[in-house]
């Protein structure tokens, strides 16, 4: 297999694992079919469209390349069908979110480096890839959006598009070491789950007593 047909596979696979994340998020909200579909292709899409329009290549591939449009949609409405049955495979429901995080920063940071963004930029690029879906899924079920809240998400996607321009920079992007990199997003996202590890929160003081409030 070349790099290019595996990034291609694990493109894909990503897309399949958002679609189905964002179209259990609409099921949830009692959405009809087109509205799954749509939610699950804005969550599977989102956020390879803005890395394209990001490195000005233009039509993104989500348009360009039918096979993106079809998993997606395909991949939501067989979740609309199936839903009772993936209702109690929550826990493998956030195994699979997480692998679609990991994928989606190395195929994100890695596009972008081949698209000559300086490094920091990539992985900006690839951290905004990986949540730009997950951003759109939940303001579109008007929830406030997984990366904005306490959970450990977006910092796991940083620091996996961080590892991933590392090994370019020092010319070790071969297929292992990216997949180590892919592994490092995954299991940072796993064990903040199990652990509840979380960014830190303000802590609110009322402004007549000065009495500190409950954390947000």
């Amino acid at each position: 297999m070349t790099t290019s047909t595996a990034l291609l596979f694990a493109d894909l696979t990503g897309v399949a694992v958002f679609a189905a994340s964002g179209a259990s998020a609409a099921v949830a909200k009692r959405l009809d079919l087109f509205g799954v579909v749509f939610v699950g292709f804005v969550a599977a899409l989102g956020g390879g469209i803005f890395r394209d329009l990001a490195i000005d290549e233009v039509p993104p591939l989500a348009f360009a390349d039918w096979r993106y449009a079809t998993t997606a949609a395909v991949t939501a409405a067989a979740v609309f069908w199936l839903h009772p049955q993936l209702a109690r495979l929550r826990t493998t429901v956030l195994v699979l979110d997480a692998a679609g995080l990991a994928l989606f920063t190395v195929t994100g940071t890695l596009k972008a480096l081949d698209a000559h963004v300086p490094p920091v930029g990539a992985c900006v690029i690839g951290m905004l890839t990986a949540i730009g879906g997950g951003l759109g899924r939940d303001l579109l079920t008007a929830e406030i959006p997984v990366v904005l809240r306490r959970e450990i998400y977006a910092v796991a996607a940083l620091a996996g598009a961080v590892a991933v321009a590392l090994l370019d920079a020092t010319g070790r992007a071969g297929t292992a070491p990216l997949t180590a990199a892919a592994l490092l997003v995954f299991a940072l996202r796993l064990v903040a789950l199990r652990r509840r590890w979380s960014a830190p929160v303000a802590t609110l003081r009322s402004p007549k007593t000065g009495v500190r409030g409950p954390q947000t």
